[in-house]
Parts: structure tokens; C-alpha cells; sequence
């Protein structure tokens, strides 16, 4: 049938139906043998051959795909596509598939975790209490506030529908507005600014394009308000890390929850020194049921697209 690369290392982890999926069908498997994200030198090695490609982060420009002479279908293990070439993709007839859906609990259940982290410094307090300082440290709630979501896709809404739990306002951005889902969960959708000056916690749901790209930089920043906790679990890039190391460091807003930075671990260390950010390394999709969803998901895309 063909010969598939498989890069995410998360990729068949706690089930091998994914696996099962592919052999049964039988497509000769390459599992990442790096053990981390491929560098584009080692992805134009194993590229060379392959008809099909469940990809994670790793790079596929338009440097490494001309390389793949025999590749039809490129399978992206969850939703952003910012690491391929889709003009590429699309000029040389490769069909481009998403785990559409797959992670989205997992994904807003993170955002969620990382607000109320920040929000009470529950990472602060525990490392304070592992020293055995028992002193007391004062927080700031959640519940009542409002809650700015910029990007109202399937993480997003399921963001909003967790807010509900906490009597919170939503507000909203999205170009795309799903009116039927605002008026079912009391949404109000609002420029990027009014949510910038008005909420208490902001979770960002974008994928990175050139037109979100630094989407929140120092002027954004300083339109939030003092007590603001900002958080990203979509992309690096969305926010300017070094406009945000500023913000944080003069306690311009309370704080900041970061799963995702431009280059993982990031560039600028000293956002790892300061006490008002919480740091992900990117796991917010990582759940048992959100990498078993994913990796079936993605092998039937390859399976669907590859007779």
C-alpha cells in the first residue's frame, strides 16, 4: 500500500489501535526515530520515500517537501498547519487532512487549569510550601468575572461553556461568528479591543497566520487591565514574548499562563525566572483520550486518502 513517516511521539503511546489501523491496511510504518521534533535536515532524509505522513510540529516547508517525490497525503496530528507549505501542498495535488476536534476538551480544559492557576498562583504557593514556607499568599478569584476569548472555534467554545460553571460574562472574538452557539451560551461577540480593556482573563484561540501574528504585543498589553491573567494554548507567535516578558516584570497585568512559545523551550529565559507566568511545554492536547482520538483520527485521514 505505501509507506507512512510517523513523527509525533505521542502518536499509538497508550493505545495501538492507531497502529493496527495502518498495518491492517498495509502500509509499511517509519516511527520517529529521534525520539523529538525532527530537524528539517533529518526531515528531508525521511521524507525521501514516503506516500504518506502523520506530521506533529516538525517542519514541512516547501524545502522538505520537494523532497517527498512520492507523497499524496500529508496528515496533520491535531488542527494548526503553520509548519507546512500549504501552497506547496496544493500545487503539487498533496491532500492536506486535520484531527479536527480531537484534543478540544483536553485543550480547554488546560486553558481553564492555566487561568485558575495563574489567577490563585497555585505553582507559587506549592513551590513556597515544599521549602515549608506556610506563609500566606493572596490571590485573585475567578468566579463572576469576565472572561475574553479571542477565537471562538471548537476549543473556544468549550472554554466558554466551562466559564458557565463560574458565572462568568464571555466576551468573544472570531472572524467567523456562530450566532446560534452565542445566544445558547449568553456570548457576546466584541472587538479584540473591548475584550483587551474589559476582561479579567483572556485565553487565546487563534491559528498563526501573518495576519495573527504577534496579534498581542506591547500595545496590546497595555490596554489590559492591572488584575488581567492572559493565557495561550493555541500557537507561539500570537504573543510577543519579549512585549510579554515586559508586562509581566513591571506587573502590568497580574499574570500569564504560556503553553506555547515561538521556539520551544523559549528564546527569552528570563520569562522562566519570573513568578506571575505558569510555563507549559506544550501539552495542553495531551490527554489519554485526546492522543488516542488523535492518532485514530489521523490514521484513518491517511487510510480515507491513500487507495
Amino acid at each position: 500500500m505505501g509507506k507512512i513517516l510517523i513523527t509525533p511521539r505521542s502518536f499509538g503511546k497508550h493505545s495501538k489501535k492507531p497502529f493496527e489501523l495502518l498495518k491492517q491496511r498495509g502500509f509499511e510504518l517509519v516511527v520517529n526515530p529521534y525520539g523529538r521534533i525532527l530537524t528539517q535536515d533529518e526531515m528531508i532524509k525521511e521524507v525521501a520515500d514516503v506516500d504518506g505522513i502523520i506530521i506533529g510540529v516538525d517542519p514541512l516547508n516547501a524545502e522538505v517537501l520537494k523532497h517527498a517525490k512520492k507523497l499524496k497525503v500529508i496528515s496533520k496530528y491535531g488542527v494548526g498547519t503553520d509548519n507546512i507549505d500549504l501552497n506547496y501542498a496544493k500545487n503539487n495535488n498533496i491532500t492536506i487532512t486535520i484531527t479536527k476536534g480531537a484534543n478540544s476538551d483536553a485543550v480547554a480544559d488546560y486553558a481553564f487549569a492555566l487561568m485558575i492557576s495563574v489567577a490563585r498562583k497555585i505553582v507559587t504557593i506549592d513551590r513556597g510550601c515544599r521549602k515549608l514556607d506556610w506563609s500566606k499568599v493572596t490571590s485573585i478569584g475567578m468566579y463572576g468575572k469576565t472572561l475574553g476569548l479571542i477565537g471562538l472555534g471548537n476549543i473556544g467554545k468549550g472554554v466558554a461553556k466551562r466559564a458557565k460553571g463560574f458565572d462568568m460574562k464571555v466576551l468573544a472574538y472570531d472572524v467567523y461568528k456562530d450566532m446560534n452557539f452565542a445566544s445558547r451560551n449568553n456570548v457576546q461577540y466584541v472587538t479584540i479591543e473591548k475584550i483587551l480593556k474589559e476582561a479579567d482573563f483572556i485565553s487565546i484561540h487563534l491559528p498563526l497566520t501573518k495576519e495573527t501574528k504577534y496579534i498581542i504585543g506591547e500595545k496590546e498589553l497595555n490596554m489590559m487591565k492591572e488584575n488581567a491573567v492572559i493565557v495561550n494554548t493555541a500557537r507561539g507567535g500570537l504573543i510577543d514574548e519579549n512585549a510579554l516578558y515586559d508586562a509581566l516584570k513591571n506587573n502590568r497585568i497580574w499574570g500569564a499562563g504560556i503553553d506555547v512559545f515561538e521556539q520551544e523551550p523559549p528564546k527569552n529565559k528570563e520569562l522562566l525566572d519570573l513568578n506571575n507566568i505558569v510555563v507549559g511545554s506544550h501539552c495542553a492536547a495531551s490527554t489519554f483520550e485526546a492522543v488516542d482520538n488523535m492518532g485514530i483520527m489521523a490514521a484513518n485521514n491517511i487510510i480515507e486518502n491513500i487507495k
